[in-house]
């Protein structure tokens, strides 16, 4: 999922026109605040000059009860892990030599038939479940997602009042409620009790997780089948899920069970369960397993799902019954609707993966988005494919959601994701770019989210976090730039388009960042944005520092070790440190930017640049007798001086002569230590380098040199992007109004094209 960019998807004609503006402001603020600058930025408070290191943990939350046979859940405040999984956690790395790509915990066989007029799905669940475990469980937990849905009591709609604002786009779900009834659970033909409970400490309202309380206990090592009847009654479209229309998304929508998790996998030293309160912001966690799904809808709706369509869809009494099977994923989502065009195919091939099918699902009046997602999705998988590790399934469903359901857009599943949906996708505007990155963004949750399969409510920085990294570094390295117009203002020949890396700069907080990226999903101080901004900021500047090749090489590995096995931070950590070779850099930042977040402001304060001619006083001269030198004297003598100097340099470049100059650069530092290159420019070409790692507040470096310094600049090599500002790393020693000349000249543009628009309407 990527919030930040759904705001821009259909809507009306102010609504599109005021989307693209803020691109475009943004964008402007994105490269000025890159830009060097002569002028020095104001001192900050007193306040700013320690690093902020708030840590992940905070109050300690009332451990919910464990279940019946001591089983606990997992904590309501659990963040990232920072202890290394153990090397045999899910059961080893996956070697390509086993029966099948993960270690298979639960299989799903449903049937299930949607009525396009209620909006209802009424499922019939055959469940098995295998207990990884040494002791034997009494009791299991199963997600009724949809049950979020259900009313203003649940932990979704309490969570979104107390933010006072709307999930994404600003879709209000009105009286088109929703939710997931279990109408029959059953163990081998024996009723099983449940019962409702909040292990996030969640209001007595929320119905997102049930406990079953078994008849019979699953032995170690043995396995159980539940029969589950269920009726699902989707929402109107709010979020990541429902109808609008006869447009159906229909994702978390059947009982789904949650994750034991052993000792040693992701910092747990018993037995857990895992399975977390439906928040806000938090996504999904899950087992993997086999998916076997009959879906039943009117004939003429076209379906699009996880998986493997087996043969065609077999029709009767005015319904079609599609038959889909994929192994090895951990959920699977469906789309159905009757009002969609012939869906657009293409094939995609590379090394290690088998042929790829990829399918588009577009309205037609979004016919123009379906090309570029299908053109998207297979750009992204030669470079996922490349810098990652092969795609092991044979089969990409892209659907493209029909007007005024915009809130099905930018949302993944495995296998299966929603993309952006745009009437118009023109060369070099704001839509082109969103469809582009949200989809480019969505496939490359198939990696972190799918095959990697992170526990995205507690490390969401382990799937939207590097996720919006390889994205970006993707874009970067086919050179897509993020442009910021609309198809108008592209016509009046303004078409700005810069590196997205500085789009991801400009959207995280660095002033004064309140979260890690590290923290949980829900308990977030400044939402869930900066969990992709900063973590993208963060990775970006840590390959800056260490290299393209060795990050690369370093995710290749994370990739090869925990492919099927759901990762931590600490065993991303540990990967990245053993493959780059750099343990002490990639420790430091976890510790820092992580599982802390400090603020980065490193400034250059002053620069000095004195000629050293001689001065007046006393001195001893030949003989031993002390000679008096006025004024007068030692301006005679430097006039001299500089004019044989002129005579015998007629070319000499200004700042240069007979005498040498000290230079002297003041360096402050107003937040968290970090390795810093210092670069100083003369004026007959020379350069000086200085390295600033030092834990101190503020450094003077010195040099004396025939030429006056010209310029000093800061990490010449943008190596810090969560640098607070970059437009106090560099100063002139003569004043230069560049950088003030040029983006007030730009801003001066935008406002006349913008009024020029608003003239037109």
């Amino acid at each position: 999922m990527h919030p930040r960019f759904t705001s821009f998807g259909t809507g009306t004609r102010s609504r599109r026109i005021g989307a693209a503006v803020a691109a475009l402001l943004a964008a402007g603020a994105a490269a000025a605040g890159l830009l060097a600058s002569a002028a020095p930025a104001a001192p900050a408070a007193s306040a700013a000059t320690a690093a902020s290191a708030a840590s992940v943990a905070s109050a300690p939350a009332a451990a919910p009860s464990p279940s019946p046979d001591g089983i606990a859940l997992a904590a309501p405040d659990a963040a990232a892990v920072r202890v290394p999984s153990s090397p045999d956690a899910w059961g080893g790395p996956r070697t390509g030599l086993e029966p099948t790509l993960s270690d298979r915990v639960v299989a799903y066989d449903i049937a299930a038939t949607l009525d396009p007029v209620r909006h209802t799905v009424t499922g019939r669940e055959r469940l098995t479940w295998r207990n990884r475990s040494g002791s034997a469980v009494k009791s299991v937990y199963l997600h009724l997602y949809m049950n979020a849905f259900e009313s203003a009591g649940s932990t979704f709609f309490t969570e979104r009042r107390a933010r006072d604002g709307a999930f994404r786009s600003g879709v209000d779900i009105k009286d088109a409620w929703g939710h997931i009834d279990l109408a029959r659970v059953a163990q081998g033909g024996a009723a099983v009790p449940w019962t409702f409970v909040h292990p996030d400490n969640g209001p007595a309202t929320d119905h997102t997780v049930v406990r079953l309380d078994l008849p019979q206990a699953v032995a170690p090592g043995g396995s159980t089948t539940l029969d589950i009847d269920f009726l699902t009654q989707l929402p109107r479209v709010v979020a990541r899920t429902g109808y609008y229309g006869s447009f159906h998304l229909v994702a978390q929508w059947f009982p789904k069970i949650g994750v034991l998790e052993l000792p040693g996998e992701r910092g747990a030293t018993a037995p857990r369960w895992n399975v977390h309160e439906f928040h806000l912001n938090s996504e999904f966690y899950a087992d993997f397993g086999s998916y076997d799904v009959k879906l039943t809808v009117p004939r003429d709706y076209t379906v699009g799902a996880t998986g493997e369509p087996q043969g065609e869809p077999i029709e009767r009494d005015g319904l079609r019954t599609w038959h889909f099977v994929q192994g090895d994923v951990h959920d699977f989502a469906w789309s159905a609707d009757n009002r969609m065009a012939q869906p657009l195919v293409g094939t995609w091939t590379g090394t290690g993966s088998p042929p790829v099918r990829v399918t588009v699902l577009y309205p037609p009046e979004f016919a123009a988005s379906a090309e570029p997602a299908l053109a998207a999705t297979q750009d992204a998988l030669t470079y996922f494919s490349n810098t990652l590790g092969p795609y092991p399934y044979k089969t990409v469903t892209v659907v493209i959601p029909p007007y005024n359901a915009e809130e099905a857009g930018g949302m993944e599943y495995p296998t299966f994701f929603t993309a952006e949906a745009y009437a118009k996708v023109e060369p070099h505007t704001v839509n082109q770019y969103l469809l582009d990155f949200v989809t480019i963004h969505e496939f490359g949750h198939g990696y972190f989210y799918g095959l990697l399969a992170s526990n995205e409510f507690e490390e969401p920085v382990l799937d939207e976090g590097l996720n919006d990294y390889w994205d970006n570094r993707m874009m970067r390295e086919l050179g897509q730039l993020a442009y910021a117009s609309t198809p108008l203002l592209r016509r009046l020949g303004f078409a700005p388009g810069f590196p997205t890396f500085d789009a991801e700069r400009a959207g995280t907080p660095r002033g004064d960042p309140g979260d890690p990226p590290g923290a949980n999903a829900w308990h977030r101080l400044q939402d869930i944005g900066p969990v992709y901004t900063r973590t993208a900021t963060v990775l970006r500047d840590l390959e800056a520092r260490i290299g393209k090749a060795p990050m690369e090489r370093a995710f290749k590995d994370y990739y090869r070790r925990w492919k099927f096995r759901h990762p931590s931070t600490a065993d991303l950590r540990e990967t990245l440190a053993e493959a780059t070779g750099q343990r002490a850099i990639v420790e430091d930042v976890f510790a820092r930017q992580i599982y802390a977040t400090a603020r980065i402001d490193d400034r250059i304060t002053d620069l000095a640049s004195t000629e050293q001619v001689p001065l007046p006083g006393t001195h001893i001269g030949a003989g031993g007798k002390r000679i008096a030198d006025t004024d007068a004297d030692v301006d005679k003598r430097v006039e001299a001086a500089r004019a044989a100097w002129q005579k015998a340099h007629p070319r000499a470049r200004e700042g240069t002569g007979p005498y040498p100059w000290r230079t002297e650069v003041t360096v402050r530092r107003y937040g968290a230590r970090v390795a810093q290159t210092l670069v100083v420019r003369f004026a007959d070409g020379s350069t000086e380098t200085a390295q600033w790692d030092a834990d101190e507040r503020w450094h003077k470096f010195a040099w004396t040199k025939p030429a006056r310094a010209v310029s000093a600049e800061l990490d010449p090599q943008r190596h810090h992007y969560l640098d607070v500002s970059k437009l106090d790393d560099t100063r002139t020693l003569d004043p230069n109004p560049g950088a003030t000349r040029r983006w007030g000249l730009e801003f001066a543009a935008v406002a006349d094209y913008l009024a020029a628009l608003i003239a037109t309407l």
